[in-house]
């Protein structure tokens, strides 16, 4: 099927991309392997995301960005992309259930977590381990938990446990008087967090080992100063937050990226390949601040130009 313009990934980004080309009346497509929504599916209140003066969910922000694009006449079909075959005007894009074809494509497929490279995080996930306290939360009510991460999600989801934990011990991978040792940039959320007197701070180490056979009974962690193991008991629960890695593994290739796996484009969101942009948290640049915001921003910079390619073909040499 034939399409003025197919979107790949349905968070922030590709929805305002979304909604911006449905008011320029072009034929649009819109594909996300999962419900769209991205990362913030998995938020709970959005307090930063402009002409919201009081908190909002965000599944309901991302509900309203998708009715919002439906209302413009946006078509959206829960399917994975899988390749992208560019053939001269054409650019294909493949799924697991079909192909598509239109002369533009914008990729917004987001960044999923990075796993924790600690012995058995991969066999108690789901038991004790978690990428998502949003979505965790709830089954910690009156437990012990450990948060891995200092920079803003991980603090905003410590902040988030806190309403069901009985103790939150934030890891930190740096020693207390390195001005560097805490990521987050938030520094009201920094001083939610350490005000709280349900969270303390385990300063200069890293998770090795979680512990436990059927569920998370407690973790090892490696002091950094000494070199020395040492273990924490009653643990049952570890949240990680330390970054997030790009969805282009079905773009190597295809696209020109980093060596972290995220798309190069210019300042438009213009990748090298005409008629291809790259927006959100997948692109370089956009992706190191990993805000809904800058990501919906960089939404309407693609369909914009993404209309006017469609009209002149004009595509400037990459910078």
């Amino acid at each position: 099927m034939t399409y003025d313009l197919i979107i790949v990934g349905g968070g922030p980004a590709g929805l305002t991309a979304a909604i911006y080309a449905g008011r320029a009346k072009l034929k649009t497509l819109l594909l996300d392997k999962r419900t769209p929504g991205g990362q913030l599916n998995d938020t709970t209140e959005v307090e930063n995301f402009p002409g919201f003066p009081e908190p909002i969910m965000g599944p309901e922000l991302m509900q309203r960005m998708v009715q919002q694009a439906q209302r413009f006449g946006v078509e959206i079909k829960m399917e994975e992309a899988q390749d992208l075959i560019i053939s001269g005007a054409k650019r294909i894009v493949k799924t697991d259930q079909s192909h598509y074809e239109a002369p533009a494509v914008i990729i917004s497929t987001g960044a999923e977590p990075v796993k924790l490279p600690a012995k058995n995080a991969d066999r108690l996930l789901g038991y004790g381990v978690s990428y998502c306290a949003t979505c965790d939360g709830y089954f910690f009510r009156d437990k012990n938990l450990i948060v891995v991460g200092a920079g803003d999600a991980g603090f905003t989801e410590a902040l988030f446990l806190t309403r069901f934990a009985r103790e939150i011990r934030i890891v930190v991978r740096h020693p207390q008087d390195d001005p560097k040792a805490i990521r987050a940039k938030d520094q009201i959320l920094v001083e939610k967090v350490k005000a709280h007197p349900k969270v303390k701070f385990v300063w200069n180490a890293i998770v090795e080992e979680i512990v436990g056979d059927k569920r998370v009974e407690g973790v090892v962690l490696k002091d950094l100063a000494t070199g020395k193991p040492f273990e924490m008991r009653d643990i049952q629960g570890v949240f990680v937050s330390i970054g997030h890695r790009p969805n282009t593994g079905f773009l190597k290739g295809k696209l020109e990226m980093d060596e972290k796996g995220y798309l190069l484009t210019d300042e438009r969101t213009r990748t090298k390949i005409p008629g291809v942009f790259a927006v959100g948290d997948v692109r370089k640049f956009s992706g190191e601040y990993a805000q809904a915001v800058i990501a919906a921003a960089d939404g309407c910079i693609a369909a914009l130009e993404a209309e006017a390619y469609l009209e002149d073909g004009r595509w400037p040499d990459f910078v």
